[in-house]
């Protein structure tokens, strides 16, 4: 009995000290569970489960994934006694930390949706987690940015692998969140660009990190409020949750509804049913939509939500140069 006290008294004495101690501790956390693995991030979350960041697949079992994030939840092969939880309670400072290092800082700007990953105050190390000085996690550094909490936490809790849209990309502008793109595609969608979000189920928006979290994180097929002024006027426009098929790892054009991805360059990655029978291939590059040269996401995003009702789409392979004519 003394030996099972004194036991549970040294755990919770070690608990404590990564508190206290600074992120020293957190260095040493991260050395231990072997969380940075051939630069990419493994890191334990419970006794039988590691949460993954990885733009491989990574060689486990997988019990989930989300291609948006490069996040997979793997078994967990050699248990580690003390796994580190996803701080979902008050933020109280953190810092970038691997398996040799601390860099104490803060989050200059929040993540927004899947698109724009966190930014720091200090130079970002990849790969990295980035803790409280409890060694609770904050985040995961990547390529891109830092995928928040938030995003963690929606990921190894949930069930499904689902995002919400409501056909809207956001930003913020002057202390407005503001509708940067809306989804020509998406059936009845009430926004345009310009929109300003002032609401969503009767609460005050105010930052786009927020409204994003509240869209991604609703359940497919919920229905929500949502309080745009347009101009000088305000509407209430009470909208059903669509399932998300771009942004992130993914490109976000969308036309990923309708079954094409892209590269950053508009080559083909993906090609879904609805457009098999145009003779399309992995690696073709789209140059022009509507004798309109397009060059990047951004530019093709663009030029859709403008028109929807696209009817010529050029694309070059391997020199040539051919029109797909959609009917």
């Amino acid at each position: 009995m003394f030996a099972r006290l004194l036991l549970l008294g040294s755990l919770l004495f070690i608990n404590l000290y990564a508190c206290k101690g600074g992120y020293a501790s957190c260095v040493a956390k991260v050395k231990d569970s072997h969380a940075i693995q051939n630069n990419s991030l493994s890191i334990p979350v419970s006794k039988t489960e590691r949460l993954v960041y990885s733009r491989n697949i990574p060689n486990a079992k997988i019990i989930k994934q989300d291609p948006f994030l490069s996040l997979y939840l793997i078994e967990e092969s050699k248990p580690f006694a003390y796994p580190f939880d996803i701080n979902m309670r008050l933020q109280l400072g953190t810092a970038i930390v691997t398996d040799k290092k601390a860099y104490e800082g803060k989050f200059l700007h929040n993540q927004i949706g899947l698109n724009t990953l966190a930014s720091y105050s200090e130079t970002l190390v990849y790969p990295a987690l980035v803790t409280s000085s409890c060694c609770s996690l904050e985040g995961v550094v990547t390529p891109r940015g830092i995928i928040q909490r938030e995003y963690l936490n929606h990921f190894v809790t949930t069930k499904n692998n689902l995002y919400g849209d409501i056909g809207i990309r956001v930003k913020n502008e002057k202390g407005s969140v503001i509708v940067k793109a809306s989804d020509p595609f998406m059936k009845n969608n009430p926004f345009l660009q310009g929109d300003c979000i002032v609401g969503f189920d009767g609460k005050k928006i105010d930052a786009a990190s927020v409204l994003m979290c509240k869209i991604l994180f609703s359940k497919v097929g919920s229905k929500h409020r949502v309080k745009v002024k347009r101009g000088s006027k305000l509407y209430t426009f009470t909208v059903m949750v669509q399932q998300r098929y771009g942004g992130g790892e993914l490109s976000d054009t969308f036309l990923e509804s309708r079954g094409l991805y892209f590269d950053a360059k508009l080559h083909l990655t993906k090609i879904g049913n609805a457009f098999q029978k145009y003779g399309l291939h992995i690696g073709d590059r789209l140059i022009q939509v509507d004798g309109v040269k397009v060059e990047n996401e951004a530019a093709l995003r663009e030029y859709l939500q403008k028109t929807k009702h696209y009817k010529s789409l050029l694309f070059e392979r391997n020199g040539f140069q051919f029109f797909v004519n959609i009917k």
